[in-house]
């Protein structure tokens, strides 16, 4: 077995396991979303006066929409659909009508979910020098070859990797790295349980490792569930199909990079 896996792996069900890998995901369950009051202003004097239209247009000016309905999404694509179909746009008013305003006020500053906040906490763990250095733009990265981390945007990442490293998947990294003068690539992943999206979630990473075409070393910087010992097909997979690839929690990282 790859020994950064083992490492992850021990790690996971013998140390603190959970209680240090919330430095590197702090999700915030509880927040609340700020609801911009000038809207809801306007959200207020439309249903008051039980205008339909006046109201629909208002709440999609927030963030969440107070109610799931699968017509939400095209209205807010396209306002100008508003006017055209009044049956979808009564038969929305009328499941907020019955709300009623605070459980709507309420709806609509729900939290974040939590998979959606997990996105960007693994790059800003990194900038807190959390691998020993501190990540550096574009410009610095590529001015010499020494010891780095690269710090850009999604896009910009990616291109470097197609340019670069021979990296042609549509899919956005996470790490690119150089230590010894050689190229480190990664995904980071936070599985929180198993099946559905997190299973899709995993199979990202792992199909980065299997990119033989890119020249670079590879890893999936994977952390979650995936380490409880079971017959999940996660843990199934990472001790016995991909067992010898480059895959470790972001806990064990910074010495898998020093060691390169």
């Amino acid at each position: 077995m790859n020994p950064w896996l083992e490492m992850s792996i021990d790690y996971a069900n013998q140390r603190s396991y959970l209680d240090d890998l919330f430095q590197v995901y702090p999700t915030i369950p509880d927040g609340i979303r700020q609801i911009d009051q000038h809207i809801w202003s306007e959200v207020e004097k439309a249903f008051t006066k039980r205008d339909n239209i006046a109201l629909i247009r208002s709440l999609l000016k927030l963030d969440l929409f107070p109610i799931k309905d699968s017509y939400i999404a095209y209205l807010k694509r396209d306002p100008s659909a508003i006017e055209r179909n009044p049956r979808t746009v009564n038969r929305i008013s009328g499941r907020l009508y019955e709300m009623g305003l605070a459980k709507i006020y309420d709806k609509c500053s729900l939290p974040k979910e939590t998979n959606r906040q997990i996105g960007p906490m693994f790059k800003n763990w990194v900038r807190k020098k959390s691998l020993g250095i501190e990540p550096v733009p574009l410009e610095k990265f590529v001015a010499n070859d020494s010891d780095a981390i690269l710090d850009a945007s999604d896009a910009e990442m990616k291109k470097f990797a197609r340019e670069h490293l021979n990296y042609h998947r549509n899919k956005g990294l996470d790490l690119i790295a150089r230590f010894n003068r050689k190229y480190v690539i990664g995904e980071a992943k936070f599985l929180t349980d198993f099946g559905g999206h997190q299973n899709a979630q995993f199979q990202d990473a792992i199909n980065l490792l299997m990119d033989k075409s890119v020249r670079a070393i590879k890893v999936a910087v994977l952390d979650g569930v995936l380490y409880i010992p079971g017959k999940s097909k996660m843990y199934q997979s990472i001790t016995k199909t991909y067992k010898n690839y480059n895959i470790m929690s972001a806990l064990v990282l910074r010495n898998f990079l020093y060691q390169l």
